[in-house]
């Protein structure tokens, strides 16, 4: 039950920071995904993969997303309307 209750947290949370990316950033020249998302067992965390291409400009577009992290995660708990609504990091996904 815990781990279905994860899986569709992280889905929730892929779909709406994925529009969120969409909408929000311009990201000139390079192409952001998210490739995964990880949700913590008590569901107060989480932490976003994004794969960033072409891979020169990672730093570049990671450092705009990271610096922007609190207006991500106040637009996702207005969004999802969860309580407790997990905490978004964001990472770059290994190869």
């Amino acid at each position: 039950m815990r781990q279905h209750r994860n899986l569709r947290m992280a889905e929730l949370i892929r779909q709406e920071v994925g529009g969120l990316l969409e909408r929000e950033f311009n990201f000139e020249g390079a192409l952001v995904t998210i490739l995964d998302v990880i949700v913590s067992e008590d569901l107060l965390h989480a932490t976003v993969k994004l794969g960033i291409i072409p891979k020169e400009r990672g730093p570049e577009v990671f450092f705009r997303v990271q610096k922007r992290t609190r207006e991500v995660n106040y637009e996702i708990s207005r969004k999802l309307n969860i309580r407790p609504t997990p905490h978004i990091t964001f990472g770059i996904a290994e190869e």
